[in-house]
């Protein structure tokens, strides 16, 4: 029978969203009914909020999010109703031409719950298949992984989205080792993540850049060892000047726009990495010499995700918040109500969170 529920909504591209009554149905054949304790308010939903992501209104919004698995439907064997998840939008399908290859975190065909929720009788698109901004939500059971429950709700839902993009740009993506050295542009959520788990592999310099005084001090609360606030002082010149002349090991773009690239990728050493995790709009165009891209050599990379696996690093991070290695209270701005994305998504826009996150 199906479940009356209130969650998030956006009904039109640009309009305030709204809190709604909706029907979220009873899980089937590999399938997962979760009751949401925690999601946290990512730019994503903004963007599927302001059509950027696609036009298939109206979204069910919140992705990034824990809670408590309430019902499973047949076939369920990796989580059992009692478990403390985080919901992840890579529910891996084993079978595509990526996870065959045994690189399953690139996998091509993650798979969603059949089933939707509905609204009037309406289909819901949910965010990046999840639709967590609910008190209760739908999911594959792929998309559902097991952590320790002894982690908070509110700082452990973080790990399924922004969290996961900034720490694997680090640690999967870009392969930072001890001793290297490391240049974030964007000092957000994603950059202060990939900050800290620059911090986690043993960089040796963490250069965190940034236009805001205020989050370039909050880097700093994340292992960065250096600020630049590249609104008064070129940040090529300046991560060369503290590099000895050349540059760092590892860039790592974390807002997604064509003049944060190119110094990204003027900004490392010869053979250096080049790692994108910002999200850019599809209007957007980079240009560069070719024979800087060859000359210079190295790696120029996309990190989807953080590359991440869930079922082996979400966990792991869970564990390593629990050992106090991970600071992930630390990411929390706020907790807030179901009622009050909507100021939420202003608040992001004014760059006054890191995360707001809704406790339900």
């Amino acid at each position: 029978m199906p479940h009356s529920v209130r969650g998030v909504v956006a009904r039109a591209k640009g309009e305030p969203v709204t809190v709604e009554m909706i029907q979220v149905p009873d899980p089937g054949p590999g399938e997962v009914l979760v009751a949401v304790q925690a999601c946290g308010v990512c730019h994503t939903d903004l963007h599927y909020r302001e059509g950027a992501i696609n036009d298939e209104f109206p979204f069910l919004l919140g992705h990034e999010a824990s809670g408590i698995v309430e019902e499973v439907g047949e076939g369920v064997t990796n989580v059992a109703p009692g478990d403390f998840v985080i919901l992840n939008w890579r529910a891996v399908c084993g079978e595509c031409r990526s996870c065959l290859r045994g690189r399953p975190w690139y996998c091509f065909a993650t798979h969603n719950a059949t089933q939707k929720m509905t609204l009037d009788g309406v289909e819901l698109s949910p965010a990046l298949g999840i639709g967590a901004f609910a008190e209760k939500t739908l999911v594959h059971s792929g998309q559902a992984t097991k952590v320790d429950p002894a982690a908070r709700p509110e700082v452990a839902g973080l790990i399924g989205c922004g969290v996961m993009a900034g720490l694997g740009a680090a640690m999967n993506t870009g392969n930072v080792g001890r001793g290297d050295s490391v240049a974030v542009f964007g000092c957000g959520g994603v950059g202060d993540a990939a900050i800290a788990g620059s911090h986690l592999a043993g960089a040796h310099t963490i250069i965190a850049v940034d236009l805001d005084d205020r989050k370039l001090e909050i880097a700093l609360e994340f292992g960065a060892t250096h600020t630049i606030n590249s609104s008064k002082e070129d940040p090529v010149e300046a991560i060369r000047t503290l590099t000895e002349g050349n540059g760092v090991d590892v860039a790592i773009e974390a807002i997604g726009l064509p003049v944060t690239y190119e110094q990204a990728f003027y900004a490392r050493d010869l053979a250096g990495t080049v790692v994108l995790v910002g999200v850019p709009n599809p209007e957007m165009r980079i240009e560069l010499p070719m024979i800087e891209v060859f000359g210079r050599g190295g790696t120029l990379k996309s990190s989807w995700y953080g590359d991440c696996l869930p079922s082996r690093d979400f966990p792991m991070l869970i564990d390593l918040y629990l050992q106090g290695r991970l600071d992930l209270d630390r990411f929390v701005s706020e907790t807030i109500s179901i009622d009050e994305v909507e100021e939420a998504f202003h608040a992001m826009e004014r760059g006054e969170v890191l995360r707001s996150v809704v406790v339900l």
